[in-house]
């Protein structure tokens, strides 16, 4: 998939996908993280598409200012850890250390070395969740994965396979659990019906408040970005 670059301040890159199901041009701008996709049919060249861009800017522009702000993770910044504001600091040793409001990194790439002392602690609350609902639906899981997923907060395959969003450690510990829940009542309900609402109810309680937490709140989860600065510049 390629790019094309809409000039002007601040710049947009446009992914660019061709489909030989699509009949038209169409434009995407992801609801997550802004990420904006044009999808042209086969045979139509790309200057129609740069001229097509070029008529929709306003229109790009305008849905993009909407959009969370991304924020590149460094010492000093602040982001939610169970949906409280911690501070990232420099660190000694080799261990990061989370406490109260306060995170330290140490090393070099700090940000790197976040995000993955993130995902195991998401890895270990995600894995005791399932374990908890798995045993009293009275249904296993053949397996969990975490990914940083941009569509969804996690799905159930019908194999079994459990996969969530390893940001979900960022969100309230209860928005974490109703997601869990979630997901093991598909082991018995692969589907969104009544019934399967009823399990998620009897597995989970009301869902309510985390359920449109996740609507309303979710998306701000995705502008964090855990890319370290280039040599020379940051801390």
């Amino acid at each position: 998939m390629s790019e094309l670059r809409l000039p002007g301040d601040p710049e947009v890159w446009v992914k660019l996908r061709r489909s030989a199901r699509a009949r038209r041009l169409s434009l995407r701008i992801s609801a997550l993280d802004g990420r904006v996709t044009l999808t042209l049919p086969q045979r139509v060249p790309e200057r129609e598409g740069r001229a097509f861009l070029l008529e929709k800017e306003n229109w790009i522009r305008s849905h993009l200012a909407r959009q969370p702000d991304h924020l590149r993770v460094a010492h000093g910044v602040v982001l939610p850890l169970d949906g409280v504001a911690t501070e990232m600091r420099p660190g000694t040793g080799r261990r990061v250390i989370w406490r109260a409001g306060v995170l330290e990194v140490p090393g070099p790439a700090p940000a790197r070395r976040l995000e993955r002392f993130l995902r195991e602690v998401a890895r270990d609350r995600l894995a005791a969740a399932s374990d908890h609902y798995a045993e009293k639906l009275g249904r296993r899981y053949h397996s969990l994965t975490l990914r940083d997923t941009r569509s969804r907060w996690g799905s159930c395959s019908s194999a079994g396979g459990l996969m969530y969003s390893w940001r979900l450690i960022l969100a309230p510990p209860e928005v974490l659990q109703y997601v869990a829940a979630h997901e093991v009542a598909h082991l018995q309900e692969m589907n969104h019906s009544r019934a399967f609402w009823e399990v998620v109810q009897a597995l989970y309680g009301d869902y309510s408040a985390a359920r449109t937490w996740l609507r309303t709140e979710g998306n701000a989860l995705h502008r964090y970005r855990f890319q370290d600065a280039p040599e020379g510049e940051g801390d």
